[in-house]
C-alpha cells in the first residue's frame, strides 16, 4: 500500500510539472522505462497500471501546446531508426506468427515514438545530462541492489532484473549493467563533491559484483571486453589497472565453486544443451533469411518456424543474439540497417570527440562520447548471446549522441560568430588607417 501511494504521488507530482515543462515528462518516461518502480511490488495495484502510457500522453499533449518548439534533427541515425521501424512493419505483414509479430511491432513503435519526443525535448547541455542521469541511476539501482544482495548471501544466488521487463532475466540484466557502468564513470568524472564521487565508485563496484553474480557466461565474456575498452578510454589507466588486479585477487576466495563450474562450460559448449539450443536457433535464423527477404517477422521463434527451418525442430529456443534475432526476424535488409546504426553511432561519437578537442567547455561531450562507445561495446559483445535487439537503451544512446553533436555544433557556431564579430570591431577601417 505504501509503495502504491509513493509511486502514484511521484507520478502525480511530475506529471503536473510536465504540463508546463514537457521535458520533465520525458524524464519521467525514462524513469519508468529503466527502473520500472511499479514492478517492485508484485502484488500492488500500481503493478499493472499503464503508468508509461499516462506519462507519454501528458508529455505529448504538453509538447503539442509548446510555443517555441525545437526543430526535429535530421541525422543519419534517427532517420535510419524510422526506416528500420518501417521495414519492421513490412516484415510484420509477411510474418510467420502475425499476432505475435504485431504485438512486438506495437512495442517497438512505442519506443520509437518516445525517441521522437526525446529528440524534440532534450536538446541542450542541462537536459542531456539529466537524461544520462535518469537512465544511469534507474538501471544502476538493480546493480546496487543486486551487489548488496550478493555480498549478504555469499554469491550463492543469481541476480535478476525487474519483472515483466526487457531486463528481467539474469543474462539481460548483466548486459544492461555493463552498459551502465561506463555512464557511471562519466558521472564520476563530472562530479566535484568527494562524497558523490565515493558513492559513484561504490555503485560501480556493486554493479560489477552484480554482473558476476548473474552467472551469465555471455556477460562474463562481455565483462572482459567492456573492462578492456573502459581502460583504454579512461584517463586513469594505471589506477584502474591496479584496482582491477586487487579486486580480482581479493574476490577469488569468496566466489562460490559452482560459479567456476558454470563458467567452465564455455570451453565445453558442445555438451551444454542451452548452448547447442542457441546454435540451433542461429541456424534457423540463417535459413529463414535465405528463404524470405523479410525474415520470419518479430517473435516467430516457435514450433512452426523450427519445424520449417531449424536443423533440430524439437530444440525450440529463442534467438539469444541481437544479430541473429534481427537476421531471423527482419532478414538481411534488417540486419544491414541494424549494423549501419551501430556503426553510425560509433562514428558520431568519434566525431563528437574530435570536435570537442581543445575546448574546455566541451570536454564533457568528449568524455560522454567515449563512455557511450564503451557502452556500445558492452552491448555488441554481450548482445551476441542475448536477444536485446529492440531494447530501449542502445537507441537512447544513439539519441544522446545526436543531442551531444547538436550541442557541440551550436557552441562552436556561437564561438565562430563571436570571433568574427570581435575581429570586425577590433580591425580599423581603411579610412582610419589612411588618416593616421
Amino acid at each position: 500500500m505504501f509503495r502504491d501511494l509513493f509511486i502514484v504521488s511521484v507520478m502525480g507530482f511530475f506529471l503536473t510539472k510536465a504540463l508546463k515543462k514537457p521535458y520533465i515528462g520525458a524524464l519521467l518516461m525514462l524513469w519508468l522505462t529503466y527502473m520500472n518502480p511499479h514492478r517492485l511490488a508484485p502484488w500492488s495495484i500500481s503493478y499493472s497500471l499503464p503508468l508509461y502510457a499516462a506519462a507519454f500522453g501528458i508529455t505529448f499533449l504538453s509538447f503539442l501546446f509548446m510555443r517555441d518548439k525545437n526543430k526535429y534533427p535530421t541525422y543519419f541515425l534517427n532517420i535510419m531508426m524510422l526506416i528500420f521501424l518501417a521495414w519492421g512493419a513490412v516484415c510484420t505483414l509477411a510474418a510467420l506468427e502475425p499476432q505475435w509479430a504485431t504485438n512486438e511491432l506495437v512495442r517497438f513503435t512505442k519506443i520509437q515514438l518516445g525517441i521522437t519526443l526525446l529528440l524534440f525535448l532534450m536538446q541542450g547541455e542541462r537536459k542531456i545530462k539529466l537524461m544520462v542521469l535518469v537512465i544511469t541511476l534507474s538501471t544502476a539501482f538493480y546493480g546496487i541492489k543486486g551487489g548488496i544482495f550478493t555480498a549478504l548471501t555469499g554469491g550463492n544466488f543469481r541476480v535478476w532484473g525487474p519483472p515483466d521487463s526487457f531486463i528481467e532475466g539474469n543474462n539481460e540484466l548483466a548486459v544492461a549493467l555493463l552498459m551502465t557502468i561506463p555512464l557511471l564513470f562519466f558521472m564520476f568524472m563530472q562530479a566535484s563533491n568527494k562524497w558523490i564521487k565515493r558513492a559513484l565508485i561504490l555503485s560501480i563496484l556493486l554493479c560489477f559484483i552484480s554482473v558476476v553474480a548473474s552467472y551469465s557466461r555471455g556477460a562474463f565474456l562481455a565483462l572482459i571486453v567492456t573492462s578492456f575498452f573502459l581502460w583504454t578510454k579512461s584517463k586513469y589507466k594505471l589506477p584502474l589497472a591496479a584496482l582491477g588486479m586487487v579486486l580480482c585477487l581479493s574476490a577469488i576466495p569468496f566466489i562460490p565453486s559452482h560459479w567456476y563450474e558454470r563458467m567452465d562450460t564455455i570451453k565445453t559448449y558442445e555438451e551444454d544443451a542451452s548452448a547447442m539450443g542457441r546454435i540451433n536457433s542461429w541456424w534457423l535464423a540463417f535459413n529463414v533469411a535465405n528463404d524470405r527477404i523479410t525474415g520470419g517477422g518479430f517473435g516467430h521463434w516457435g514450433p512452426t518456424s523450427f519445424a520449417l527451418y531449424a536443423p533440430n525442430p524439437l530444440a525450440i529456443h529463442d534467438a539469444h543474439s541481437i544479430y541473429f534475432e534481427v537476421l531471423g526476424e527482419m532478414g538481411y535488409p534488417g540486419l544491414i540497417m541494424f549494423l549501419m546504426m551501430l556503426y553510425g553511432n560509433w562514428s558520431l561519437a568519434k566525431r563528437n570527440i574530435k570536435l570537442s578537442k581543445e575546448h574546455a567547455d566541451l570536454e564533457w561531450c568528449a568524455t560522454l562520447s567515449r563512455m557511450i562507445q564503451v557502452s556500445q561495446m558492452a552491448y555488441m559483445s554481450g548482445g551476441a548471446f542475448l536477444g536485446l535487439a529492440y531494447w530501449n537503451m542502445p537507441y537512447h544512446l544513439m539519441v544522446i549522441m545526436i543531442l551531444v553533436n547538436m550541442h557541440v555544433l551550436n557552441v562552436l557556431k556561437q564561438k565562430a560568430e563571436q570571433e568574427a564579430e570581435h575581429d570586425t570591431t577590433t580591425t580599423p577601417s581603411p579610412s582610419k588607417k589612411a588618416s593616421v
